[in-house]
């Protein structure tokens, strides 16, 4: 069925040109036909491009690619770019071929990359291992964006083989290659752009993410459930507003309840950033980035866009994508379909005797974690004992922790 024309009416946020005008949207079969400046009076609202996520792992919202969709959509989120590294880890090819799939059931413009690091360190027990080959033949199917986050930046440093042709196979299809190297600095990291990697999301500190943009990579600050940098980042954006993308990387799904890319717009205001900065980093340089076919509101372009009340509270009054309003008026306006999701779980229940460290007498290790940091710490302590075993105290914040093997029945290890 033909899409009707269609006039949005509002004040025009021009990105491009850096003002705000009274104007009419055109859309015709999804597209914008025309952006007119006007005299006339016009709605309201603020109409705006759409956001994007620069780099996310769908598999940690818990959610399929549809049910996504159907939250990120009403944060007036009109695209991603994600990673599907995690389902890939304990499925391989099966994994990635669901995610694309079910995708494909939504409005939302997920472009997904196909993952680098599967198992992501040669230490770990995974579901599937993906080689160079099978990278480079999924890397020329037009599903595909990039390779994602290269995690193995040892693997980069000491020119392995396999890590080496898996960059090889992304340069040649003419895709980017996602970064992951924490921390990384000096001649090292020198040595890592130099193989084709252009950005970054594990960046904890501002003198670390401006060496980075300094010697070219491109800086997504991440503000996910796991790890929150956007505090610490945030002059990035008005310093470097080309080179600078905002991301989640991990949304639990209470935390993507209460917003998404939207959170980052408001709060970036608040620290009294340019709106236009905010919204070349939320929207344009991740579609310019990864050549994504998502509109940036400009004529010729998808109409993908949004409108909110005012610039401040940035709250979501609709998403338009390819020109169709998929939220509005509080309501999602389309219902995700059914898809049968594959799953392998093959684990031994536990037993509390599954469970039980012995002591020694003497100081175990303990690791520490930091609130909103993937990064870790150690120290030796002396947990809680009795009986000639050691138990967790909660007294002192020391809990053990359990990996379980979900490929076959196994005793889980226990630290």
């Amino acid at each position: 069925m033909k899409q009707a024309n269609t006039i949005i009416t509002g004040q025009i946020v021009d990105v491009f040109s850096k003002r705000i005008f009274p104007g009419k949207i055109h859309i015709g079969e999804g597209m914008i036909k025309q952006i007119e400046q006007t005299n006339e009076t016009v709605d309201e609202v603020y109409i705006l491009p759409g956001l994007v996520d620069s780099h996310i792992h769908i598999e940690s919202s818990m959610l399929s690619p549809q049910q996504f969709a159907k939250m990120a959509i009403q944060h007036g989120t009109v695209g991603t770019v994600s990673d599907p590294h995690e389902i890939t880890n304990v499925l391989g090819e099966e994994g990635i071929r669901f995610m694309v799939r079910n995708a494909g059931h939504s409005p939302l413009k997920i472009n997904f990359g196909v993952p680098s690091c599967v198992p992501s360190t040669p230490f770990e027990t995974s579901g599937a291992f993906i080689d160079s080959g099978k990278v480079k033949q999924l890397l020329q199917e037009d599903q595909f964006k990039y390779l994602s986050e290269m995690m193995n930046f040892p693997g980069v440093l000491t020119n392995d083989e396999e890590v080496m042709n898996k960059i090889k196979a992304a340069q040649s299809a003419g895709c980017p290659v996602d970064g992951h190297a924490p921390g990384l600095r000096g001649d090292d990291l020198q040595k890592y752009i130099d193989a084709g990697i252009s950005t970054e999301h594990e960046c904890s500190t501002y003198e670390e993410a401006k060496e980075k943009i300094e010697r070219g990579m491109l800086i997504q600050i991440r503000e996910g459930s796991a790890a929150r940098n956007f505090d610490v980042l945030y002059p990035l954006i008005q310093e470097y507003p080309d080179r600078i993308m905002l991301c989640s990387d991990d949304r639990h799904p209470d935390d993507l309840v209460k917003g998404h890319i939207n959170l980052l717009i408001r709060k970036g205001q608040e620290y009294c950033l340019n709106i236009f900065d905010l919204l070349k980093a939320a929207s344009f340089n991740p579609a310019l980035h990864y050549d994504l076919s998502i509109g940036l509101l400009r004529e010729n372009d998808p109409a993908d866009f949004i409108l909110v009340d005012e610039l401040k509270q940035f709250n979501i009054l609709s998403t338009y994508i390819n020109g169709k309003c998929y939220y509005g008026r509080d309501q999602i306006l389309f219902e995700p379909k059914a898809d049968q999701s594959p799953n392998i779980m093959k684990a031994s229940p536990l037993d509390i005797n599954n469970l039980h460290v012995n002591a020694t007498g003497n100081p175990v290790r303990v690791m520490h974690a930091k609130d909103h940091e993937l990064y870790t710490s150690w120290s030796p302590d002396y947990p809680k004992e009795e009986g000639g075993l050691l138990y967790s105290d909660t007294n002192q914040d020391i809990l053990k922790i359990v990996v379980l093997n979900r490929y076959k029945p196994q005793a889980p290890s226990v630290g």
